[in-house]
């Protein structure tokens, strides 16, 4: 009889830790599949949504603008912050 109760015990045993395993990777995968769907219904919004305009700004707004920057690399050289080089590849860039 020791046998028999030894031997059921063990399968009570096997039987319960295959249950738990098999839930717990069961509640993984469902966790998995739960983040892909979440992960591709963003890239759907995110790929609905408007990509907002950039502001265009006009040929006089532009021009403005490099004027400005260019007189601010020129007072960063005459103050000696910005050496010969450094001004004229700045210049170009803003030229550019």
């Amino acid at each position: 009889m020791p046998g028999l109760i030894r031997g059921v015990a063990r399968t009570a045993v096997v039987a319960g830790t295959a249950t738990a395993v098999s839930n717990r990777v069961s509640r993984r995968q469902a966790g998995r599949w739960a983040q892909q769907d979440y992960d591709q219904q963003q890239a759907a919004r995110q790929a609905a949504a408007p990509a907002p305009a950039a502001p265009s700004l006009s040929t006089e707004d532009d021009m403005d603008n490099k004027i400005e920057r260019l007189k601010q690399l020129g007072d960063l050289k005459a103050q000696g912050v910005l050496t010969d080089e450094e001004f004229e590849a700045q210049k170009r860039r803003v030229l550019a």
